[in-house]
């Protein structure tokens, strides 16, 4: 049998990992040698794992998890493509967003760098000038507009995020319940990722700008920023505060999808069964929530009273409400995950413009 086996040094000597890598790459049930001596306890390897070592080795030093090298893995020796490619097109981009995340860091601690230098000097730490259509932008703003936080105590929230990069323009807003993300297509803008919190006054300010057709401008100079549409324009300060990493917080994993109509889903949700949430501060009313689920034929049923299954997912109707007429679509697409995950409501045609909404608990 040693004849056709590697030992864990030749497998070390072809693969580029160590031995000492193997042994934890075992122990983690990531690479399994497939033979191992009971007396010795020493480790031989099948031939047919030699690959797999080296694209172990290649995903390791491209700084991939080990829970998804176990699936690339199990992708790669079932002859899977379609899953690796997927692993591999999601590792890619989660590296590209950390390193503009990195650069824009670095930019901004050059900025505070240079005014610990010379204290005299106005700190701008960020600044972009880009392009946009009118129509795409005001698109954009209307469908996340809904989501912003309206509570005098959460002024973190109380603004939009855009948060610029590359040829995109990511409009952000959320008030923890919900979240709602679109983006605008630019030109212009070729420096490093530029974030700013505007707030929604002026927000709504410049989406009254967006009447027409003709491409707008967008300049961000610190804490300033213009929207321009011919002669007119919208401006003033940006807030003070950090936004929610919204990114990580989007990144959930994929749920069952379903394709609803919008109209006769909204019709369904505004006729249908509903419980009692909890009750809203602001009025001291309960506010109605809607139970889902995904049927066997593939549709969405709002759950009557009694009738939840155990992946049935609860939410505000009146959230859901909003976010379908957000979509602006004639047909979109729900995703349900794990009943304590976010409901998704996404397009069939634009992959960047989504919402999410929290479930709530149902007692019992």
């Amino acid at each position: 049998m040693e004849s056709e086996m590697r030992s864990i040094g030749e497998m070390a000597r072809d693969s580029g990992l160590s031995v000492s890598a193997l042994r934890f790459y075992d122990r983690a049930g990531v690479l399994v040698p497939a033979w191992v001596d009971p007396v010795s306890g020493y480790r031989w390897y099948g031939p047919e794992q030699s690959e797999e070592a080296v694209v172990l080795a290649r995903l390791r030093r491209a700084g991939m998890p080990l829970a998804d090298i176990r699936l690339v893995l199990a992708g790669w020796n079932g002859s899977d493509s379609a899953l690796v490619r997927s692993l591999l097109r999601a590792h890619v981009r989660r590296l590209e967003r950390g390193l503009s995340d990195a650069r824009g860091e670095f930019s901004t601690l050059r900025a505070l760098l240079d005014h610990r230098e010379n204290p005299m000097a106005p700190l701008h730490t960020a600044t972009a000038r880009l392009s946009s259509s009118a129509p795409e932008l005001a698109a954009a703003l209307d469908a996340v507009r809904f989501a912003a936080a309206t509570d005098a105590e959460l002024p973190t929230l109380g603004g939009m995020l855009f948060d610029i990069e590359g040829e995109g323009l990511h409009l952000v807003a959320t008030d923890r319940y919900r979240m709602a993300v679109a983006q605008a297509r630019t030109t212009g803008h070729g420096g490093p990722r530029t974030q700013v919190v505007v707030p929604l006054p002026l927000a709504d300010a410049m989406r009254a700008l967006l009447a027409g057709e003709e491409p707008v401008r967008l300049t961000v100079d610190g804490d300033r920023v213009t929207l321009e549409s011919g002669d007119r324009q919208a401006a003033g300060q940006s807030l003070g505060h950090e936004f929610p990493d919204y990114r990580r917080l989007v990144d959930i994993p994929e749920g069952r999808r379903a394709h609803v109509d919008t109209a006769a889903f909204r019709q369904a949700l505004e006729t249908g069964p509903v419980r009692a949430g909890e009750t809203r501060e602001r009025d001291g009313k309960p506010c109605h929530l809607s139970v889902l689920r995904v049927a066997e034929n593939g549709s969405v049923v709002v759950c009557e009273d009694g009738d939840d299954a155990p992946d049935s997912v609860a939410v505000n109707r009146d959230f859901l409400l909003h976010a379908l007429a957000a979509g602006a679509r004639d047909e979109l697409v729900l995703e349900l995950g794990a009943p304590t995950a976010p409901l998704a409501v996404r397009r069939l045609d634009d992959e960047h413009t989504f919402s999410l909404l929290m479930p709530v608990r149902l007692d019992h």
